[in-house]
């Protein structure tokens, strides 16, 4: 990106990384929504008036009375209080409103840099904005599966709805390294940042499988899954089908299986560093190895702790870090000055 105005350049910068930090925040609190089991608590889209939240008894009873009609609180919370409600709902609401706060502060800003250096240039800010209106939407559409006929929101529109999130948080950190990073590039390109990225990202579609179905809190061992490396309540065969990806059993070891390999990957991509003596990539390359190996620590903490639900939000916390980390990484490789 060719900016030549100082003050646009550093006000588009400061912009980009106050919505990295909104997309980072939003992520951890739908982390936090999903492990209280607070996402099915608003029963309604409410896109313009579920701004303000419940400020009577009546309000809050006629809330309270739309959730005992789906089958989460029929078959499964039948005996919580009003007083109970109100914790699940204070989540999913303000998970809502600062959705909302985020297609605000990208919007009203977005206008002005359009008018500041015209569409052209601004085509990736447009496009990054049009994700988080349609993200709005994969989280109702999300929600909605979990209205009827089952007490949990469908794990396949969970990790569609976070993938996204993870998206969009990578497209802002791309045109913020392309704001601030200047290099010399080295000559030598490889290709495996593209697979390590690739991976990670293939890890949060899994790990939502995982959430979703509430996988973590069964094989609560490591590195066995109970007695056997392969959970003893599945077939290897079933393992290659694709109804594998609503089996909590085998989508936890995929899920664990999936982190060594990256592991082995990131050891492939720092001996290539190394032994190519690529100096750009020293840092980024041991920062990389320390959040992977925290990555992996606290997911066998989760694993161990049944999902507690602080240890668990650490665990998503710090994937934000790794594909941070893995951007940086593919972004030194590809990029052009």
């Amino acid at each position: 990106m060719i900016l030549n105005n100082k003050n646009i350049i550093n006000l588009l910068s400061l912009w980009l990384i106050f919505m990295f930090f909104l997309i980072a925040s939003i992520i951890v609190v739908g982390g936090l929504t999903r492990l209280t089991d607070s996402g099915l608590s608003i029963t309604k889209w409410e896109l313009f008036t579920g701004v303000f939240p419940p400020f009577n008894q009546e309000q809050w009873l006629n809330y309270f009375a739309l959730y005992k009609e789906i089958p989460e609180f029929k078959l499964q919370n039948f005996n919580m209080s009003l007083d109970e409600f109100k914790v699940i709902f204070w989540w999913e609401w303000g998970h809502r409103l600062l959705g909302r706060f985020i297609g605000l502060f990208f919007l009203v800003p977005l206008i002005f840099f359009i008018f500041k250096l015209g569409l052209k240039k601004t085509t990736p800010f447009i496009t990054i904005f049009l994700l988080i209106c349609f993200q709005g939407f994969f989280g109702w559409f999300m929600v909605e599966s979990g209205l009827v006929n089952r007490i949990d929101v469908s794990h396949f529109r969970l990790s569609l709805h976070l993938t996204t999130a993870f998206i969009i948080l990578s497209l802002i950190l791309w045109q913020i390294l392309k704001i601030k990073i200047n290099f010399n590039k080295e000559e030598i390109k490889f290709k495996l940042p593209q697979i390590f990225l690739f991976l990670i990202f293939l890890q949060i579609v899994v790990g939502a499988f995982v959430s979703g179905m509430d996988a973590g809190k069964i094989y609560n061992s490591w590195p066995l899954m109970g007695e056997n490396y392969f959970p003893n309540d599945s077939n290897i065969n079933e393992l290659f089908m694709i109804t594998a990806l609503s089996e909590p059993s085998l989508v936890q070891f995929i899920h664990r299986n999936l982190a060594y390999l990256i592991l082995i990957v990131y050891f492939v991509i720092l001996y290539f560093i190394i032994s190519k003596k690529l100096e750009n990539f020293y840092n980024i390359a041991k920062f990389l190895g320390i959040v992977l190996l925290l990555q992996i620590f606290l997911g066998i903490l989760t694993i161990i702790s049944g999902a507690q639900i602080i240890v668990a939000s650490m665990h998503q916390v710090s994937s934000i870090l790794l594909i941070s980390s893995g951007i940086y990484l593919f972004f030194l490789n590809t990029n052009k000055n």
